[in-house]
């Protein structure tokens, strides 16, 4: 409903300004990506970039797919032990299916939903709740968080890189502790609300019964139900797997610019692909937060450029990365929906109906 016409309603500046402001941000973020693409890009030659990219070795570009599709099988098997609590018999390969389908949807539609789709997909499949595959997804990546925050410092410790005023080192050790202190915090909420939630008398079943009467019943089941799937697996072989598997998970895929370089002749020290995983994974969720287009674009240009890598290079080594990225998710994503019956458009637009 539109404010400035409605009776009652304040008719302030920032009553008619701030959708509309809105709407501009993603125009707005896209311009200032553009912007910083051009500028690092200050001395690029495009004819020294054809002769790049024509001869680059198409065999060790086969190995980015294969890369990025084993990363996610190894995410799948994870997976696959955060749910065994839940239902002991889930496969890795359907879970394998469920991920990529899920970042399909979110080439497609943005706010999430690839989470959304990939949980839904297993509750479909495996008569669970949504809500209780939801949880087993927040340990996944809080399981990520830790290990993600716990690589910072062996990078800051091992890999020499140019930084001449100590901002870069900086930068990613603030970030290291507020991403540490931030996934603390968040298991800590998981744990204190999975265990107010199961009694009857805890604050968040006291506050619920506040709800209008209708409301009350289902969203105690949701809650109940998302309470429920917080379940750690109780054997510490597999325990020790989930944390391993996030190792592993990082380390595949620093392996991306490692076989993008090896095509273009670029080889860097192994901690370096380190470097380029923590620092691009900082930047890139910057990026989001800020709206701005293209954060893994110019932030991978730069970090190689830190390495002495020139800008032709550097853009192709970015372009294989994220053209095999592309490349994998719709391909394997498109079949697993077309192995469950599911039609992407479909899928799209409920996706759309549900972000609306």
């Amino acid at each position: 409903m539109d404010l400035i016409n409605s009776p009652g309603k304040a008719r302030g500046p920032y009553a008619s300004g701030s959708p509309r402001w809105r709407r501009w941000l993603p125009w707005l973020g896209a311009l200032i990506g553009a912007a910083a693409l051009v500028f690092v890009l200050q001395r690029f030659d495009l004819g020294r970039f054809r002769a790049v990219v024509e001869s680059a070795d198409v065999r060790f570009i086969l190995l980015v797919p294969l890369a990025i599709a084993t990363e996610q099988l190894v995410r799948a098997w994870k997976w696959r032990q955060l749910l065994y609590p839940l239902r002991p018999m889930v496969g890795t390969l359907p879970l394998f299916g469920a991920i990529m389908a899920g970042y399909l949807t979110g080439l497609l539609i943005p706010f999430g939903f690839a989470t959304l789709t990939r949980s839904w997909l297993v509750a479909r499949r495996e008569d669970l709740t949504l809500t209780g595959v939801l949880a087993t997804v927040v340990l996944d990546r809080l399981t990520d968080g830790i290990v993600f925050a716990s690589l910072v410092p062996i990078v800051l410790v091992l890999v020499a890189f140019p930084d001449p005023t100590g901002g870069i080192r900086a930068g990613l050790a603030w970030g290291t502790a507020g991403s540490f202190a931030l996934v603390v915090v968040l298991i800590y909420g998981v744990v204190a609300y999975k265990r107010a939630v199961l009694r009857p008398d805890g604050l968040p079943m006291r506050l619920l019964g506040r709800l209008p009467t209708r409301l009350v019943g289902p969203v105690r089941r949701v809650s109940a139900s998302f309470a429920e799937g917080i379940v750690w697996p109780r054997e510490f072989w597999r325990g020790l797997g989930i944390v391993l598997a996030s190792a592993l998970i990082k380390l595949v895929a620093a392996t991306h610019f490692l076989w993008a370089g090896l095509a273009l002749g670029v080889a860097l020290r192994p901690g370096q692909y380190l470097f380029l995983l923590v620092f691009l994974g900082f930047l890139v969720i910057l990026g989001h937060f800020a709206r701005v287009a293209g954060s893994f674009v110019v932030g991978a240009i730069v970090a190689l450029g830190l390495f002495g890598v020139p800008e032709e290079e550097a853009l192709a080594m970015v372009l294989i990365v994220e053209g095999a990225n592309i490349l994998s998710v719709t391909s394997i994503g498109a079949f697993a929906l077309w192995r469950q019956g599911i039609a992407l458009s479909e899928l799209r637009a409920a996706g759309v109906a549900n972000a609306g």
